[in-house]
């Protein structure tokens, strides 16, 4: 067992001590009032964020997040973005100022993605901005100037290079398949902005790796970075304005308070769960190949704190599945709010009185260079499930963000570059059933919290056609309090593309709470029209009719089930049907109830394993178990 800390070694000590709670206690209006005003900075980043965006995966699904930063790094408040952002995100604005110290001024922004500085996967790519003290807020004896925060934003770039367009391949199994990686960068030096350099990190070298290329669409991004550099300026205005309005003392005062009020209610929720239901607490789940992901949570009933220990958790993976720590800690401070009974914004004081412990050389502590495209966007959900099955809070969801990607361009057979573009989406499904709510269809769970692409403009945009779009019935699990129903999608591809699905739950169920049933697993669906170059069109012998003549046999497209993490080069006409997975429902059925329902599924859509939009096939036995259990890439 080894501890993960939360910083990595530095070429030099930071100057930004964190101070102490205060000891008087604050003014409840006033403690509200900052809470809002802190948070409606981070909005108003988003707002500038979302209206100066190009890309669609930005200005469209709202892939992004903007928060607000202590001088110590530590998270002060966030509007409702992307949570699986907004924990990690500390751990990049903290890693940046251990690595340049003192070399920081005004006029720089910072740019990183790494997952060894605090990143989540490549495509999620941070910008961060020091607030400096302008004239008036600068005390003449004080020294040097010294952040007095940090505004930063972090947005999901739908290609940054790599091996597949999207930037997400289901099949990488090191980093240096997933695009361009960039530990620290000033990507605004004194003001200037140094756009040769970021040519050379984006476009020259991830492609210097094997069947590699750099970014497809180097224009896009570089504008959408823009946006991210002019949204943290905006952040950088009102904090100026608020210090103007209250004084910088004050300011930083209740910035304390509210990260001490954060805490008092996480360590008043581990207080009453140790109350209700033990000191002692253990979850376990699968990954759909069969990695173990295993939490037991130890509460010290006196002081409200506890000890998170991952141990048990799988080893890392030779495929994407591997979770950086600060994935880790979002999924956890994440779960630690959500349980929350109170309106406080998310903020580090929710993990102060959490140890978390992880495993070295576990999915969750992978080394530097292991593959962890889908940890962020998977095993991230897998591990809230974990969490919140450890503290009894309600059912499974989907436990998947089912990340589509397509595209073209990249590095062709012989070797050249061709400029492409991508396309990146992810797509709802249900969640899981509390004890006094049913649980939700159609909609995003836990860590994520984008859009999905709206029909219009994905149409208008790419070469392709949403055919169907809408609930998958029956895919929830049944009980008490039912689970929510996951969604089809079906996109047909109007010019020969690269097409990839990186998805989990395919195998394992999304389990009910206290007695409610498991819902449905996902399932993606190729439909492949029948072509002559690839040797399904037709040399098949002729069809006779009820008169006797002889016609050429009309070839069927094929409907073929390509798992949860493939890619494949469709061709004009061929679409692709992805059924998400529901949710877990609570509570048992009793036997009168299961019966009805058992009538109702049988009238509504006929014999279980028929054809149609809500089939779905299952593995059973322990055939399947143990397969299932042994899967990898």
């Amino acid at each position: 067992m080894g501890d993960v800390k939360h910083s990595t070694p530095s070429t030099s000590t930071p100057s930004f001590p964190s101070k102490p709670a205060p000891t008087h206690a604050p003014d409840p209006i006033l403690l509200t009032l900052f809470a809002n005003r802190f948070m409606s900075v981070a909005e108003a980043m988003g707002r500038s964020l979302q209206k100066t965006a190009i890309s669609t995966n930005i200005k469209e699904r709202l892939d992004f997040s903007c928060a607000v930063f202590a001088p110590d790094g530590d998270l002060v408040a966030n509007a409702p973005f992307i949570p699986v952002h907004l924990g990690s995100m500390s751990f990049a604005v903290k890693y940046q100022m251990r690595l340049l110290g003192d070399e920081l001024k005004e006029g720089d922004v910072l740019m990183t993605n790494s997952p060894r500085a605090g990143g989540s996967h490549l495509p999620d790519i941070t910008i961060i901005t020091p607030v400096f003290p302008s004239d008036s807020e600068q005390s003449p004896d004080s020294g040097p100037r010294r952040p007095l925060f940090f505004t930063a934003s972090r947005g999901h770039h739908a290609d940054v290079g790599g091996i597949l367009p999207g930037s997400m391949p289901p099949t990488s199994t090191t980093i240096f398949d997933e695009g361009a990686e960039i530990i620290s960068f000033k990507i605004v030096s004194s003001g200037v902005f140094n756009q040769a350099e970021l040519h050379r990190y984006m476009l020259d070298e991830p492609a210097r790796w094997e069947g590699s290329s750099g970014c497809r669409n180097i224009r896009d991004v570089e504008s959408d970075l823009k946006a991210q550099i002019a949204a943290n300026h905006k952040g950088v205005q009102l904090i100026h304005q608020l210090i103007a309005e209250y004084g910088l003392e004050t300011v930083h005062e209740y910035m304390l308070h509210i990260r001490s009020n954060a805490e008092q209610s996480v360590r008043g929720l581990l207080r009453r769960v140790a109350k209700e239901r033990g000191t002692l607490l253990h979850g376990k789940d699968y990954l759909d190949d069969g990695s173990p992901i295993e939490l037991s949570v130890e509460i010290d009933p006196e002081t409200g704190s506890a000890v998170f220990d991952f141990e048990g958790t799988g080893p890392e993976v030779r495929n994407n599945m591997n979770a950086p720590i600060s994935v880790v800690h979002s999924a956890v401070i994440y779960c630690m709010r959500a349980m929350l009974d109170s309106d406080i914004p998310l903020n580090a004081g929710c993990l102060v009185p959490v140890e978390i412990k992880i495993p070295d050389e576990s999915l969750l502590h992978p080394s530097n260079t292991a593959a962890v495209c889908a940890g962020n966007v998977l095993t991230s959900q897998r591990i809230v499930d974990v969490v919140l099955k450890t503290f009894d809070a309600c059912a499974a969801s989907q436990g998947d963000t089912n990340n589509l990607t397509f595209g073209e361009g990249g590095k062709t057979k012989d070797g050249k570059a061709k400029v492409g573009w991508g396309y990146y989406e992810t797509i709802a499904g249900g969640s899981g059933a509390t004890s006094t709510t049913p649980g939700t269809s159609g909609v995003h769970t836990h860590m994520t919290n984008t859009r999905i692409g709206d029909v219009e403009i994905l149409e208008r945009r790419y070469p392709v056609l949403v055919r169907q779009f809408g609930i998958r019935e029956g895919s929830a699990g049944e009980g008490k309090m039912r689970g929510g129903d996951g969604v089809v999608r079906e996109i047909e591809f109007l010019k020969e593309m690269q097409v990839s699905i990186l998805s989990e739950r395919r195998v394992h169920r999304p389990y009910g709470s206290n007695g409610g049933g498991a819902a449905a697993c996902g399932i993606n669906l190729w439909k492949k029209q029948p072509r002559v170059e690839d040797m399904d069109h037709t040399h098949a012998a002729p069809e006779m009719t009820d008169t006797g003549e002889l016609v050429p046999a009309q070839p069927e497209p094929r409907t073929i089930n390509i798992g949860g993490k493939a890619t494949v080069r469709m061709g004009t006409g061929d679409r692709i049907i992805i059924m998400t997975p529901g949710g877990g429902a609570w509570g048992a059925l009793d036997e009168e109830q299961l019966e009805k329902k058992r009538e109702e599924i049988q009238h509504q859509h006929g014999k279980v394993g028929g054809k149609g939009p809500h089939w779905a096939w299952e593995p059973r036995g322990s055939l399947a178990e143990r397969a299932a259990e042994q899967a990898s890439f």
